[in-house]
């Protein structure tokens, strides 16, 4: 089977996305809404924020739908399941208590002025009341949430497959009209309000994920995206147009704008699979780098940026400087970091990280 190279870069395209995204929340939202660190409101930024998140998760779920299906075709079951449990859960676990802890220590001298040790706070970590955000230095699974969601999406999805194997050994999804994978929008919206934890949506995650696996992932399908895909940019951009303004300028919040976002986030998924199918089905040194860094680089970002943001936010050089810098040295520290990590044994195997 001739290997899908546009995947693997969508894949780490969407994972480097979030440095610019992760910074950008610290000018978006409000005070303990906004992240774990904070400055004021930027219109620019929030804009930015609000048309970049419909679409960028969601991505990686049918992505990893798709290369689930790849995936099965040379491995079985139990060694699927065990790689996810790899790669996915124990990163989480280790995650949670090596990385999370110190976003939440830094939120709470950030906001509340708090000026205990680390080692008093990080006791705090597991038992102060908390709203699962960690603004207020309390509990959170922060951006370890994917990992998490991932690996419950990807088990599930399993359990599935083989239930569908076993009762309809004959199912194909076959090869549907364009105006019908459009619509696929509709049960991805129903979806959405089940088990939806903080904005965050099980149904949501694990029915897009059987998109990928089920439909994404056959070639007529993707023959079809990448036909289409100036239908489908054109339908982007109208839809993510009207969604962030409403959002945020008009500050929208109804069953309406629901359906929206989810039109918006799957127009974005179906545009860039059709794109990237016709423009970045290649690779080369820095690709397969990429493509290998991808999942630790997105587990060890993120401390580093929050920390960045805490000693960034007091030099005067506006919000363009301030941001430009956060983002390369959060960029720069998480490859220097993730290059000293992948060289000890013990720390690769905490990140998931397959020997090199």
């Amino acid at each position: 089977m001739e290997r899908k190279y546009f995947i693997d870069n969508l894949r780490w395209m969407a994972i480097l996305l979030l440095f610019p995204f992760h910074a950008s929340q610290i000018w978006s939202g409000g005070e303990y809404s906004g992240f774990y660190v904070w400055s004021h409101t930027s219109t620019a930024l929030y804009l930015f924020s609000t048309a970049v998140y419909p679409w960028y998760m969601t991505l990686l779920f049918v992505i990893a739908g798709i290369s689930c299906k790849y995936s099965l075709q040379i491995r079985t079951n139990r060694q699927f399941i065990v790689e996810r449990i790899k790669k996915l859960l124990v990163p989480f676990l280790f995650g949670l208590l090596v990385f999370v802890p110190v976003m939440t220590y830094i939120a709470e001298v950030f906001f509340n002025g708090y000026t205990g040790t680390y080692l008093q706070q990080y006791g705090l970590f597991f038992t102060k009341e908390t709203d699962l955000t960690g603004y207020h230095g309390g509990f959170t699974p922060a951006h370890l949430w994917f990992l998490l969601y991932l690996f419950v999406v990807s088990v599930t999805a399993i359990l599935i497959v083989l239930l569908q194997k076993k009762f309809l050994p004959g199912f194909k999804v076959g090869n549907l009209p364009y105006f019908y994978i459009v619509f696929l929008f509709a049960p991805e919206w129903m979806c959405q309000y089940i088990l939806n934890i903080g904005g965050k949506s099980l149904g949501q995650f694990l029915i897009l994920f059987l998109f990928g696996y089920y439909i994404l992932s056959e070639e007529s399908i993707l023959k079809k995206l990448q036909r289409y895909r100036f239908v489908s940019l054109v339908l982007f951009i109208i839809s993510g147009s009207l969604y962030t303004y409403l959002y945020c300028l008009e500050n929208i919040r109804n069953i309406l704008m629901d359906g929206l976002y989810i039109f918006y986030g799957w127009m974005g998924i179906i545009t860039l699979i059709g794109i990237g199918r016709s423009k970045l089905n290649f690779h080369s040194r820095l690709s397969d780098y990429l493509t290998r860094a991808s999942f630790p680089v997105y587990i060890i970002h993120m401390p580093i940026l929050v920390a960045a943001g805490f000693f960034v936010l007091r030099l005067p050089i506006g919000v363009a400087g301030q941001i430009s810098l956060i983002v390369l040295i959060s960029f720069a520290a998480t490859f220097i970091l993730y290059e000293f990590i992948k060289r000890i044994p013990v720390l690769r195997f905490f990140l998931g990280i397959v020997k090199q």
